[in-house]
């Protein structure tokens, strides 16, 4: 599975590209050149998934750069979708609870958990100059990026696994509706 995450900012967003959980490509840039790339991206590998991080409300108030960042988000998605691209939302709160499970995680926990989860420790996972590790030269939004990308996998396998049953209108008669006529003009019963 190919996932492209993006956490996304008011002028610049942070990206990571997750190639069957291994980050292989991730980093930081204007949102101009990010969405001129993800339009290219898209033409070059119609299979992945563009998954963004979507900002959620919880009654505070915000200033222009929020604001900022959602008209952002919307113009990624539209990007991605207008090419046939499948999209998705992650809400930092899904992403806390997936990685750490608590909803109370803050960044540092996060990180810990990445590295925990390509490690063992943190020589494993992050590395050094001469043996880098797969987390190697994340830094930053980056690390949020490939939050986003493994909580955006773990949730498309989840529903793949288990997927959504049909809604229940769909499997209920209406009895308002008037009664089926058979070939020759009568109801059923």
């Amino acid at each position: 599975m190919r996932i492209l995450a993006i956490d996304p900012g008011n002028e610049e967003s942070a990206d990571c590209l997750l190639v069957d959980g291994i980050p292989t490509v991730f980093g930081k840039g204007p949102n101009r050149e990010l969405l001129d790339g993800l339009r290219i991206f898209r033409s070059q590998k119609p299979d992945a998934v563009l998954a963004v991080e979507m900002i959620a409300s919880y009654g505070m108030a915000v200033g222009r750069e929020v604001f900022e960042t959602c008209l952002w988000i919307g113009r990624f998605i539209e990007a991605w979708e207008k090419s046939g691209g499948v999209t998705r939302l992650v809400y930092r709160r899904d992403v806390k609870l997936f990685l750490c499970q608590s909803a109370r995680a803050n960044d540092s926990n996060i990180r810990a958990a990445l590295i925990d989860k390509y490690g063992p420790g943190k020589a494993a996972a992050i590395g050094t100059k001469k043996a880098p590790g797969p987390l190697y030269a994340l830094k930053g939004d980056m690390w949020s990026a490939l939050a986003v990308a493994l909580t955006a996998e773990a949730q498309i396998k989840a529903e793949f696994i288990y997927p959504m049953p049909p809604p229940l209108v769909n499997h209920l008669k209406r009895i308002d509706a008037p009664a089926a006529e058979t070939a020759v003009g009568e109801q059923q019963p």
